[in-house]
């Protein structure tokens, strides 16, 4: 039978490549929403880079070799009683520290300054002024900066040895106290609101840390395999495949460590792997894709597939629910249950051995949006991959992708050899088409939304668009409204059009679409779906909104 573990807190493998990093910068974070985005910079410069959560012990940010430290944002004052407060002993490491925003309020508080509400709370873009010219921070930088503030409380005064170091009309922008090694900015360089802001960090990290580049896609894969390796031996996998980018290149980055002796040298095809991957039908997939998706992954990849078509099962669960979070958790939970039925079905084959895990294409964004894994961040909404999880299943986890981003694993599929037409798709939600059905998920408005969705990303393919977008994709919405088609009244369904460009899903802007391809794609969707009638367009950011409707 499949092992069974009792909770969650016991089934997931660590896949942490310290034995191989020999540096990091590590990231305390405080609560921010795009703490990842931090970690996200400082790898752009090929510098490994953890977030680990505010109260981390001094042991374990040593164990991460750190070179330096960053202390992130959030949303709490330092001076609130449940206020989120770091050892100070951090300061004490022997290495660079930086402040951001409510990193920087931690430091002069800790330090002995004062941090009091300021008297103008400043959000959004903002113009600061370097007052001087020899800081490491800012070298190479020009006088006046254009950055992103999001802050409702000021540093009055400074700790000892701490001077001003930039500033804005309306408050200080950046402090340092170099002999302690210590800097901290009001702003946030980490988004690309601030568009200078890869500089200042990359000055941290490389001129004031003197971390060296060296961490590459091939470095991690590497690492991962032999981790992989290690801690499974000789146990037997299934994993959640979807099709999609991060499904895919877990299953293939498994694969190859889960793979017999001949396999080991890293050449695919080669060798008995112990790996099962299993593609489920939970009959919100887009048009064709569960024929699609057991092609290529069995032709392409020659992964071992068992396809699953529990469409009937999930509607079962899904019918009368409307609340987006209980879709989701629905989902999840079913999606274990499908799994853990399908690993008693493969241990009919004894010969085999026994299936003790799972693996899933989690990532960083679907991490921090969806638990306090590392830090008490606000959870956003869950995802499939991790907040839908039953609180006990019988397979313990590997998440082999879930401290990097999206073009983080594309870049590690390209580097495992996999094909450019997996690896450009555009990001799918592991709850499919239910959390772009608002309301009840039926078949009838899932078909409706298939038909939809397919002229939309046919479209957008046919104009050279698909691979310029993060994200392109049709909503039904639960708004009924009348129209007049061939001279009869209709009263149908509403579908909304999404497009947005982004880099890693933890913020997106909307895209300006082509006139001509906007009205192409509503004049057939209004002429070929029969069911809709009406066309709008979403051309919300996130934040403030979300990149899926739920």
């Amino acid at each position: 039978m499949v092992k069974a573990l009792a909770f969650v807190c016991n089934r997931a493998l660590n896949l942490r490549n310290s034995s191989v990093e020999t540096q990091s910068i590590v990231v305390l974070d405080f609560g921010a929403q795009y703490s990842q985005l931090i970690a996200r910079r400082i790898r752009e410069q090929k510098i490994f880079s953890v977030v680990l959560p505010f109260n981390a012990s001094l042991e374990e940010i040593r164990s991460y070799s750190p070179v330096g430290i960053i202390l992130s944002g959030g949303p709490s004052s330092v001076y609130d009683k449940d206020a989120p407060l770091a050892d100070k002993s951090v300061f004490d490491l022997g290495v660079p520290v930086l402040g951001i925003c409510y990193g920087l309020q931690f430091m002069v508080y800790a330090l002995g300054g004062k941090v009091r509400p300021a008297a103008k709370r400043e959000y959004g873009h903002a113009q600061v002024e370097i007052q001087h010219s020899d800081s490491q921070l800012f070298q190479g930088l020009p006088q006046q900066l254009s950055v992103w503030m999001s802050h409702g409380d000021s540093a009055e005064e400074l700790p000892a040895g701490f001077r001003l170091t930039a500033k804005t009309p309306n408050a200080l922008a950046a402090i340092e106290n170099a002999a302690r090694k210590m800097w901290a900015v009001q702003f946030h360089p980490e988004v690309h609101h601030t568009p200078l802001g890869s500089e200042i960090l990359r000055n941290f990290a490389l001129n004031i840390c003197g971390a060296k580049p060296s961490w590459t896609p091939q470095h991690f894969i590497d690492a991962t395999v032999a981790q992989v390796r290690q801690q499974v031996g000789n146990g037997r996998a299934i994993c959640a495949l979807s099709g999609g980018v991060d499904s895919s290149v877990a299953a293939v980055l498994v694969d190859r460590a889960m793979r017999d002796a001949p396999a080991l040298s890293g050449a695919q095809g080669s060798g008995k792997s112990r790996l099962t991957c299993v593609f489920v039908n939970n009959g919100v997939l887009r048009k064709n894709e569960f024929e699609k998706v057991q092609q290529n992954m069995r032709d392409n990849l020659g992964l071992r597939l068992v396809a699953v078509d529990a469409t009937d099962r999930f509607m079962k669960k899904l019918a009368g629910v409307t609340d987006p979070e209980k879709k989701r958790k629905i989902i999840g939970n079913e999606f274990i249950e499908v799994f853990d039925d399908e690993a008693h079905r493969i241990l009919q084959n004894k010969d085999e051995g026994e299936v003790e895990w799972l693996v899933q294409g989690t990532l960083y964004p679907d991490v921090i949006e969806s638990r306090s894994v590392r830090g008490p961040s606000e959870v956003i909404k869950s995802h499939h991959n991790v907040g839908g999880l039953p609180e006990k299943m019988k397979l313990k986890l590997i998440e082999p992708l879930k401290d990097l981003f999206k073009d983080e694993v594309r870049r590690i599929g390209r580097d495992l050899g996999m094909p450019e037409d997996i690896l450009q798709r555009q990001p799918f939600p592991g709850p499919g088409l239910a959390v772009r059905i608002l309301g009840e998920v039926t078949k009838e408005r899932a078909d409706l939304l298939r038909e939809c969705d397919e002229i939309v990303v046919g479209e957008i393919k046919k104009a050279g668009l698909y691979q310029k977008i993060w994200q392109s994709f049709a909503v039904l919405l639960p708004v009924m409204s009348v129209g007049v088609m061939g001279d009869q009244r209709t009263y149908a369904y509403t579908c909304a059009v999404r497009a947005v460009h982004s880099e890693d899903g933890m913020t997106a802007d909307w895209v300006p679409l082509p006139y001509e391809v906007l009205k192409t794609i509503s004049n057939r969707i209004v002429n070929e779906v029969r069911g809709v009638n009406r066309v709008v367009y979403d051309i919300t950011s996130k934040p403030p909104g979300t990149i899926e409707w739920e």
